[in-house]
């Protein structure tokens, strides 16, 4: 059952984090870190997968035994399917190497494929998702070059792009409905600050028909600008659409120390709220306030959040995505994997 407030997280690096040693604590005790927060009131865990990723993290085999893991806690379960086989985000959706020759509806019958044999095998293991994210933050498309938008050079090139994209999500779409009606679909773009600008997809997303359920947003405040504007953006797409809503990507840093050699994505506080600062106490007051923000949305559609990466705490340097930890001071435990005071807000 999908509880009525979602507090969740995405916990999608934790099986390599434990693999390379991360360890994590429930008082002084060593402790399962998906049970940590499931006692910090955790309700929900995101997952992502892609489709056949370097160092096989996050790919169906390893997403299955975590997915079974949250559901053997009783939590709910969502889904991200990134449709490649490496990040997927606004400036990167690159058809998985396998699909690289497939267009038009030979690429459609491989995402609906895809989609359908990741969910029957995730069903057959117990672990079936409560909801399913077709593509994420495809603000300017997926699966490039098919399904990029935003690149035409006139209205009717911009319209042949949008119809490409429509028709990957319908696929996506049709396969989560056949495989079981009752688990809700979302589609995911990044601009949880900007209004015009998430009008202006999912404008095009009803007018095409897309069959959906949930509007995810990314919102970031050093990417995304202040929490007015996210509430502005709630707001205004509560009454446009009639559709829930839910910040699937968040977090908030703690502190600006990094350990050694390992480098900081937000590394100063220009571009965050001078009212919180870098500190245990400022991220809690900050996520308290965020999360307030999402419940006053406009006809109760602000239905929760996920945290993103909570635990990737910086316990190696070498990672399979080929990239170092830049998130360790943006997390919900600190460096040595004790859990600090925003993981308890309700």
């Amino acid at each position: 059952m999908e509880p009525k407030w979602i507090k969740g997280m995405d916990v999608s690096f934790l099986d390599e984090i434990e693999q390379g040693g991360g360890v994590f604590h429930d008082g002084d005790e060593s402790a399962d870190a998906l049970s940590v927060l499931r006692n910090g009131g955790v309700h929900s865990i995101r997952l992502r997968i892609w489709n056949d990723p370097p160092g096989e993290y996050c790919n169906l085999e390893r997403t299955l035994l975590m997915a079974k893991r949250v559901k053997s806690l009783g939590m709910h379960l969502l889904l991200d399917f990134h449709y490649s086989d490496r990040w997927a985000d606004p400036a990167n959706q690159w058809k998985p190497a396998a699909w690289s020759d497939l267009q038009g509806s030979g690429l459609e019958q491989a995402v609906y494929d895809y989609t359908y044999e990741v969910l029957a095998v995730l069903r057959a293991g117990g672990a079936l998702p409560d909801m399913v994210q077709i593509g994420n933050e495809i603000t300017n498309g997926m699966l490039w070059p098919d399904g990029r938008i935003g690149t035409g050079e006139d209205p009717g090139a911009a319209d042949g792009q949008w119809a490409r994209l429509c028709g990957l999500l319908k696929a996506g779409v049709a396969a989560v409905r056949d495989t079981d009606e009752s688990v809700r679909v979302m589609l995911h773009i990044d601009r949880g600050g900007d209004p015009e600008g998430s009008r202006s997809f999912f404008d095009r997303i009803e007018a095409a028909g897309i069959d959906y359920d949930i509007i995810g947003l990314s919102y970031y405040p050093w990417w995304h600008g202040p929490l007015e504007q996210l509430s502005r953006n709630l707001d205004e797409l509560s009454a446009r659409y009639g559709r829930d809503l839910i910040v699937v990507e968040t977090a908030y840093p703690w502190t600006f120390c990094a350990k050694e050699g390992f480098p900081l994505i937000v590394e100063n506080a220009e571009a965050l709220p001078a009212a919180y600062p870098a500190t245990p106490e400022g991220q809690e007051a900050y996520m308290k306030e965020f999360a307030d923000v999402i419940r006053r949305t406009k006809c109760g559609r602000g239905i929760g959040f996920y945290y993103w990466e909570p635990c990737w705490i910086p316990s190696q340097r070498e990672w399979s995505v080929g990239h170092a930890n830049n998130w360790s001071n943006l997390t919900l435990f600190d460096h040595d994997g004790y859990p600090l005071p925003a993981l308890y807000i309700p």
